[in-house]
């Protein structure tokens, strides 16, 4: 019987590592490697590693081997002095307390990391800055419209339909408008180039 996606997706998948050093995906009964298991490290996507012979669950060890080999290709992300201080608390009476003390510190990283994406998508989103590119839209699209005489022809521009090179008193009108509408559009986008 068939479990839904949804329920596989809450369950972690099992992976047993053989002594050949295989890793061995149960869920999709495939061979898969280190890369994959930290690329559904990436999505979210729990896992279980156990050695296929003991049954020990070993998840820890595999998840330090894909830490040292993502450092060993140049995503150093583990400062030195980091290292040498979580060094150091191995046997210090307070070792006991790292591992609490780095997984809050990792789940407040990303709170606030997830925390700052949001406001950064709702200030382009709902925020004054969208408010400015709006109205940077209205007055291109008013920009463009007023280019644009009947029919998509443009009177008064010589070699095009209409009466070349006569601006009447309307069409001297709008070019008075269109050069304001630049100015403010030049002054909007100095503003979010600065914001930006």
């Amino acid at each position: 019987m068939a479990k839904s996606k949804a329920a596989n997706e809450s369950e972690p998948v099992v992976i047993k590592k053989y002594a050949n050093r295989r890793l061995y995906n149960t869920e999709t009964s495939s061979y898969i490697t280190l890369d994959l298991l930290s690329q559904m490290t990436r999505e979210g996507r729990e896992f279980t590693v156990v050695d296929a012979k003991s049954g020990e669950d070993i998840t820890h060890n595999v998840l330090t081997q894909i830490i040292m080999e993502e450092e060993q290709r140049g995503e150093n992300m583990l400062p030195v002095n980091f290292l040498r201080q979580l060094i150091s608390m191995y046997g210090d009476s307070m070792q006991s307390m790292v591992p609490q003390y780095l997984e809050a510190s990792m789940d407040a990283f990303r709170k606030n990391q997830l925390q700052f994406q949001e406001a950064m998508q709702g200030a382009f989103g709902g925020g004054p800055l969208a408010e400015i590119a709006k109205r940077n839209m209205q007055m291109f699209e008013a920009a463009t419209s007023a280019f644009k005489g009947a029919g998509g022809l443009m009177p008064g521009v010589p070699g095009m339909p209409g009466m070349p090179g006569v601006a009447t008193p309307a069409e001297a009108e709008k070019d008075d408008e269109i050069a304001v509408l630049k100015a403010q559009l030049a002054a909007l986008n100095a503003k979010i180039d600065k914001l930006g």
